[in-house]
């Protein structure tokens, strides 16, 4: 990206450079004051005939500002793709950081799951063994709802993550 830099520095300084001695050759030879357009149109064609190596020297410059102008063209138009792709190259690069620090958060979420699925099947068990118990004593359920009890669990088929409940 420097290198493209600096090349479209140096064709704006030699197109500034050529655009400045043009201005000076130009300068000496300029027509100028109040007369007709034909009479004007005919002083730069005597002066063109008489001047013939200055009209060739002024056509040459003219010529190069051109050619130079169309790489500083080329040379920005290629510069602005590479600003694009990088531009496109740093969202990708974000994205894959953020897809990082989500798995991390949906590791933590899976494990949470797994540790209160296990919490549940094991006040399930106690539940269980107490049940018959607490009904003798205080002729009511102990607890009630465990056909219905879900934990969060996130899955992923490499593109779209998924946040599923899993019945306990």
């Amino acid at each position: 990206m420097d290198q493209i830099h600096s090349e479209i520095a140096e064709l704006k300084s030699h197109i500034q450079v050529l655009q400045q001695e043009r201005a000076v050759l130009t300068l000496n030879h300029e027509i100028s004051g109040d007369i007709t357009p034909s009479a004007m149109i005919e002083a730069y064609r005597r002066q063109a005939r008489e001047n013939a190596q200055l009209s060739v020297e002024l056509k040459g410059i003219d010529d190069a500002i051109a050619a130079l102008t169309n790489q500083l063209h080329h040379k920005q138009a290629q510069l602005t793709r590479w600003q694009v792709e990088s531009k496109e190259l740093t969202i990708h690069q974000q994205l894959e950081e953020a897809k990082k620090v989500a798995q991390v958060h949906a590791e933590r979420v899976n494990e949470l799951a797994a540790e209160l699925a296990s919490e549940i099947r094991q006040l399930k068990a106690t539940a269980d063994y107490l049940s018959p118990l607490y009904w003798q004593v205080y002729y009511k359920p102990f607890i009630t709802g465990f056909k219905t009890i879900s934990v969060p669990y996130v899955r992923s088929d490499g593109e779209v993550w998924t946040i599923v409940n899993r019945i306990v």
